[in-house]
């Protein structure tokens, strides 16, 4: 099992309290996703957790142990930032050179043979099409970038799998596809899977349960349907009322 458990998290920046006195708990295989306005400290408890931030306060365990002392390349943990990160002078996928899919695996030795199967497996998964593994992030859609980005992180299957605001750049018709494949990918690889955004419509069609956040802690921990017959305030009710009408509908019915 692989649960990742914040205790009494609290971060930070000069005068800015980020995160404050945050407590938040996601199951194992569970997608969890962490919603609220910019600048009410998503991003910071991402980058805590994944370990390129250090609490100023606070426990962070993963997998029943404590990180907090542990490097970021040594928490098991994979991350999807929303401007993608690809290495720009990469093409897609190539066993036999450093590649933005197969990096992880050309540092860690692999043969060329096994690059090769489990880039193209990753691949498939996905989505992404061979046609492209030849090309440059400079070549490629903001869809198709963020495929890559999601099999680079996959590549390697992490214990925890975080994604922050990856479908922000991306247009409504791809954004219902590359919702399909982050699903699928979940469900495929059975990571417990953290996903921030400030959409509800894509919180509620993507989470098991959805954390709100206001002011670098969390309001209210629920699944979708109970956030919208049951908020516990006007602030998280707002939030729902947010998401897409036809979907809102569908919790209703």
């Amino acid at each position: 099992m692989v649960k990742v458990k914040v205790k009494n998290l609290s971060k930070r920046f000069g005068n800015i309290l980020a995160v404050n006195d945050l407590n938040l708990e996601i199951s194992d295989r569970e997608f969890m996703v962490l919603i609220g306005p910019t600048g009410c400290g998503k991003t910071t408890t991402l980058r805590l957790i994944a370990g390129l931030e250090r609490q100023d306060q606070g426990e962070i365990l993963i997998d029943n142990q404590p990180v907090d002392d542990v490097g970021a390349g040594r928490r098991g943990v994979q991350m999807v930032f929303q401007n993608f990160a690809l290495w720009p002078h990469m093409r897609v996928m190539d066993e036999k050179k450093y590649a933005n899919i197969n990096f992880a695996l050309k540092i860690r030795k692999w043969i060329n043979r096994d690059i090769k199967d489990r880039a193209e497996e990753v691949a498939r998964k996905i989505g992404i099409e061979r046609r492209l593994f030849s090309r440059k992030p400079q070549e490629l859609s903001e869809g198709q970038k963020q495929k890559v980005a999601i099999g680079r992180a996959v590549v390697i299957p992490p214990k925890v799998f975080l994604m922050d605001e990856p479908m922000s750049n991306i247009d409504p018709p791809a954004k219902v596809k590359l919702k399909e494949e982050i699903i699928k990918v979940h469900q495929e690889l059975g990571t417990t899977t953290l996903y921030v955004t400030h959409n509800m419509t894509d919180a509620m069609t993507l989470a098991d349960r959805i954390a709100v956040m206001k002011d670098g802690t969390i309001i209210q921990v629920d699944t979708p349907r109970n956030l919208y017959e049951h908020p516990v305030d006007d602030f998280v009710a707002d939030f729902v009322k947010s998401a897409d009408i036809s979907y809102r509908l569908t919790l209703g019915k």
